[in-house]
């Protein structure tokens, strides 16, 4: 009974002489409309605020606390009442009465005596018009809801097709996924501490810093290309297999620029993948590859990604190296500026090594077995 009960509409009548609160609410209940009553401004707004929430508001004008302006205004500044419609009944028939009402925001305004059956269907008219507007109101708010759900999904699975493919390539050299992480973390860490210098600013936004933070695994993806016995040798390259290494960079950004065409897409997200790839074995002074750019010719996430990138290398055990320490690794960086890096990127650097040093504690690799590992490529091998 209660459940039925709850789905016959609640009007809340607000006025101060029971003479005319009478015949209202007769009326309304002869319409098999629930009803409660306020006698003042301030009861009216409680109630109008409290659970369960009136479907509509017959408000009088005169009343002696506040008056029904007053009492609409803060119900429409109310978040939790603004949508309630409120019809004024009033014995004001003045046109500026009337104006003053829809001004406070009521719906509708009829001047007493009343009609029952002129007020009955104006209620219902603005019980339908509230009704459809609520649905509309709930549509778009799922409609919102459910794109931000599908738009979090999408990114997260972007996100994870992007790892597993840079993992792809790191598991044909011998280099691991925390260096992905590692590598993502120092040019996050050198993007926002350079994004209020003015040679950079402009670049480094917060979109542009998380696109290229999204990008940098994919910095060797064009490895792939490269052959085991030159990606997987222990030795030192000849010069022959040291060019076709250098491949690697240009065959990065070439299978990111067909995902490209494939798809018809062409994206912000893409472009720095794209820079980054082609261009993160350049040096600021020319001698690097595939092009010997220089300077602010090579692009400001390859020019990040070259720090990153060298850091890590640096730092990390290989089974043709041992790594260097922290200090070691600085050091040869900071030796470096305006030769191999940007200077600027450099002295970014050197204020942030603390925190390269912390993300490199954080996802430190296993130390390797070498036998094991030297087992791995000879099978690789052949």
């Amino acid at each position: 009974m209660h459940s039925i009960d709850s789905h016959r509409p609640l009007i809340l009548v607000v006025d101060d002489a029971p003479d005319s609160i009478e015949p209202i609410v007769n009326c309304l209940h002869k319409a098999d409309f629930r009803t409660r009553i306020a006698t003042r401004g301030e009861r009216a707004l409680q109630l109008a605020a409290s659970t369960p929430v009136p479907d509509l508001i017959l408000l009088d004008v005169t009343m002696p606390d506040m008056d029904g302006y007053e009492v609409c205004s803060r119900l429409m500044n109310n978040p939790a009442t603004a949508s309630i419609p409120v019809i004024f009944l009033s014995i004001r028939n003045e046109e500026l009465d009337e104006q003053r009402g829809f001004d406070a925001g009521a719906v509708d305004y009829i001047t007493k005596p009343i009609s029952p059956p002129l007020v009955l269907t104006r209620i219902r008219n603005h019980l339908t018009l509230k009704a459809a507007s609520d649905f509309l109101r709930d549509r778009n708010a799922y409609l919102e809801q459910e794109v931000g759900r599908r738009t979090r999904e999408l990114a997260l699975l972007q996100d994870a097709t992007i790892v597993a493919m840079a993992s792809l390539a790191e598991t044909r050299d011998n280099e691991t996924t925390h260096h992905i992480r590692r590598t993502q973390l120092y040019l996050r860490t050198l993007a926002r501490h350079l994004q209020h210098h003015p040679r950079f600013a402009a670049e480094l936004t917060e979109q542009n810093i998380d696109l290229m933070y999204k990008s940098a695994p994919l910095h060797d993806i064009g490895k792939v290309g490269v052959p085991d016995r030159i990606l997987l040798k222990p030795g030192e390259l000849t010069p022959a297999e040291f060019e076709i290494m250098k491949r690697h960079t240009t065959l990065g950004r070439d299978a990111i620029s067909k995902a490209e065409t494939l798809f018809g897409v062409s994206s912000s997200f893409l472009r720095f993948a794209k820079e980054i790839a082609y261009s993160h074995q350049e040096k600021w002074d020319g001698s690097g590859y595939p092009q010997g750019l220089a300077g602010e010719r090579i692009p400001l996430a390859a020019r990040l990604m070259a720090v990153a990138d060298s850091y890590d290398g640096l730092i990390s055990q290989r089974v043709y190296k041992k790594a260097h320490s922290h200090a070691e690794a600085v050091a040869i960086l900071a030796a470096h500026r305006g030769t191999h890096f940007d200077p600027d990127i450099i002295d970014a650097f050197l204020e942030v090594q603390s925190d390269f040093q912390g993300i490199a504690r954080r996802f430190a690799d296993a130390p390797i077995d070498e036998a094991a590992e030297a087992e791995r490529v000879r099978l690789i091998l052949g």
